[in-house]
């Protein structure tokens, strides 16, 4: 096995629940491909892709989970320098005084919620500190630790992984996020880490309105070795969920991935498309999709809490994925997020390539954002 393969063979678990496949995993990775093969032959499956899909192997070294995580670490650091720099400035400045008052606290709140930590989050840490043991004296560093600390206890209960159940052929994931968030791209994260881990993967291009994001969902195919649904630009998005879910049941994927053109929140016509998408999946598996990720964008701020009020209600959110928290300054709004809304977050991207896409790990974000 490469050592590009066997650092994320080793986050494969942590991600996807630890349900990751036995040493048979070889077996059914390679197998996959006459599999796809035959499912690019359904008459909606059109312009599948296939590529030959890499052997897995079980012999990966003890430490590489442990040395991936380091980098990965790393990286998250250097992505959220942005975030904890403001928050670091911002403390210090305030923070020079021996004593802890109540103007020094109520300029705390206001710096924590410039930053898109949230209203509740700000409460909690500054009543935390009104309360503690700094009461007569305190130190930025002390500062920051608080932070890191509550942050951690917010982001602790959200922090779920995303879970296959193995007994739908397929459990199909509906992506959905409005325009620009990363939704194609995070799907072919997600299909390479699944095929890595053994899984049978489609995919199903439904954003019909965007030629490129058919293309991307094709590159992605040829990269990951799983078939791509896909039909002409334009076309009905809601039939080409329904052609995509026949197909993957038919080829007895582990997996569907199926892709949603970008949309505001706030167009009611788009929304409305997308529940018909989630209707037709229905007519087929009344539990469908059983999974729906909703893909944000880091530097959206305070717009991302209303995209995940209107997802929720309209597509039936059940957990989220954050992208392109590296280079922004408004990180903090995961937390607030999490706060109002606890909605498991199973992966944080900060990065273009596969590996970026990474499990959420609530301490390690904390510390980033906190003490940097």
């Amino acid at each position: 096995m490469s050592a590009p393969e066997e650092k994320k063979r080793g986050l494969l678990g942590r991600l996807f629940g630890g349900d990751t496949p036995a040493p048979a995993a070889a077996e059914a990775v390679a197998e996959d491909a006459p599999e796809a093969a035959s499912a690019a032959e359904h008459p909606g499956a059109t312009a599948a892709i296939v590529v030959d899909a890499p052997t897995i192997k079980a012999d990966a070294a003890p430490d590489a989970a442990a040395t991936q995580r380091s980098g990965w670490f790393s990286r998250l650091k250097a992505g959220l320098t942005k975030t904890s720099s403001k928050l670091s400035e911002g403390i210090t400045g305030l923070f020079t005084k021996s004593r802890l008052d109540i103007d020094t606290l109520d300029d705390l709140e206001d710096l924590l919620i410039q930053a898109d930590l949230g209203v509740e989050t700000a409460t909690r840490i500054s009543t935390t500190l009104s309360q503690s043991r700094y009461a007569k004296g305190i130190s930025p560093e002390d500062v920051r630790t608080v932070l890191a600390d509550e942050v951690e206890r917010v982001l602790a209960p959200v922090a779920k992984p995303l879970v296959l159940d193995r007994a739908l052929k397929p459990h199909v994931i509906l992506v959905v996020g409005v325009n620009g968030a990363g939704k194609t791209t995070t799907i072919g994260k997600l299909a390479q880490q699944f095929r890595l881990s053994g899984r049978s993967v489609m995919m199903a291009a439904g954003d019909t309105f965007r030629a490129a994001a058919i293309d991307q969902l094709k590159i992605w195919g040829e990269r990951t070795g799983a078939p791509v649904v896909a039909h002409k630009v334009g076309a009905d998005a809601a039939g080409l969920a329904f052609d995509a879910l026949k197909a993957a049941q038919e080829a007895g994927s582990d997996v569907l991935l199926v892709d949603t053109a970008g949309r505001l929140q706030n167009k009611q016509g788009l929304m409305d498309e997308l529940e018909k998408v989630v209707r037709v999946l229905r007519k087929i598996d009344p539990s469908a999709p059983h999974t729906v990720l909703l893909v944000l964008d880091a530097t959206t701020g305070q717009n991302a809490l209303s995209q995940v009020e209107v997802f929720k209600d309209r597509a039936g959110v059940t957990g989220l994925v954050m992208t392109k928290l590296d280079g922004t300054a408004r990180g903090g709004i995961l937390v607030a997020i999490s706060a109002r809304f606890g909605l498991p977050v199973h992966a944080i991207g900060v990065g273009e390539a596969a590996d970026d896409l990474q499990p959420f790990d609530p301490k390690e974000f904390a510390r980033a954002i906190a003490l940097g």
